[in-house]
């Protein structure tokens, strides 16, 4: 199994009890996450993140194919940082840390994503031209997104 990376970080001009309260919300995501992918929580508990959260979507990543997504968070530690997993969905694996350091004048927010894709040899042969360009978009929007809400160091 190919397992892929990617890693993106952005320094916002926020506390670390700031960066922490937007991004351990669920419901935040939906803020960060292009309309076009028909990002919607379906199920989550309306408490703090903790580790054994499970977080029901529903997502259209490609072709308009709704699909349901179930992560769970598996790791989290306030104001450090927090790793969510696929439990089911599109990717073979989904493993996605986000990493949060107090930096002069702010945080440096850290995603770092490892993931696989189904479908073996065309999984792999696809990623190029498809899913990874797709990832980008989406994080590149994330950071877009955030940058209007923060301001950016």
């Amino acid at each position: 199994m190919k397992i892929f990376r990617l890693e993106k970080s952005i320094n916002l001009p926020i506390t670390i009890e700031e960066c922490w309260q937007f991004f351990s919300s669920p419901k935040n995501l939906k803020v960060i996450t292009p309309a076009y992918m028909g990002f919607n929580i379906i199920d989550v508990e309306e408490t703090s993140m903790y580790p054994g959260q499970i977080i029901k979507y529903n997502v259209t990543p490609l072709f308009g194919i709704n699909m349901k997504w179930v992560t769970e968070i598996s790791h989290a530690e306030k104001n450090k940082f927090f790793v969510d997993e696929q439990r089911f969905g599109p990717y073979k694996f989904w493993h996605h840390k986000h990493i949060f350091k107090v930096i002069d004048g702010g945080v440096k927010v850290i995603d770092i994503l490892d993931y696989a894709l189904p479908f073996g040899f065309l999984g792999v042969l696809f990623h190029p031209y498809l899913i990874k360009p797709k990832l980008d978009e989406i994080f590149n929007y994330r950071e877009k997104k955030l940058i209007e809400i923060f301001g950016k160091l």
